[in-house]
């Protein structure tokens, strides 16, 4: 079974995360979601020491690869913010959407508790995972080239700053 959570003692380093929107319910591609994204990750670049080395932004899931001195910190940061500003932007865009993310004991739940995390430790390993990131709007046919799809570090216009990757 894949590894749900980062162990605490493998906090520091660099990281290929995968967070996945709850029921993988389309949702990022509307009402300004894929920004409520790129700030949160902006806002941890600034001010908690987030490294971003490679990412992408699909429809219902992101791939990341970051680094910090706490990726534990910063995927339960992330999560619970974001979690708050999409109940907040479903509420007021698509109200009926929002009892897909409530749970059977009534709580709301945007993310699946999963981030498959792997640790990146060798330059291969780390071309691998960026390659799968890239590919993955090729892959799912959105776009014919990694860079033609804008919410990805692949993208020469990408809106969010990519930190060099060495290994």
């Amino acid at each position: 079974m894949p590894s749900k959570r980062i162990p605490k003692g493998l906090n520091t380093g660099i990281y290929f995360l995968t967070m996945t929107v709850h029921r993988w319910y389309y949702l990022f591609d509307r009402h300004n979601r894929w920004k409520i994204l790129a700030n949160s990750i902006r806002f941890c670049q600034t001010n908690k020491g987030l490294k971003l080395h490679a990412y992408v932004f699909m429809l219902n899931h992101i791939h990341l690869i970051v680094a910090s001195n706490d990726v534990v910190g910063f995927v339960r940061d992330f999560k619970k913010f974001t979690s708050k500003q999409f109940k907040a932007n479903i509420e007021q865009t698509e109200p009926q959407v929002l009892s897909l993310f409530i749970d059977n004991r009534g709580h709301y739940n945007f993310w699946m508790n999963t981030n498959a995390p792997k640790k990146i430790e060798s330059g291969d390993f780390s071309w691998q995972k960026i390659e799968y990131i890239h590919n993955n709007p090729v892959r799912k046919g959105y776009v014919v080239k990694p860079e033609h799809w804008f919410w990805s570090s692949a993208s020469p216009n990408s809106p969010l700053v990519v930190a060099k990757l060495e290994t």
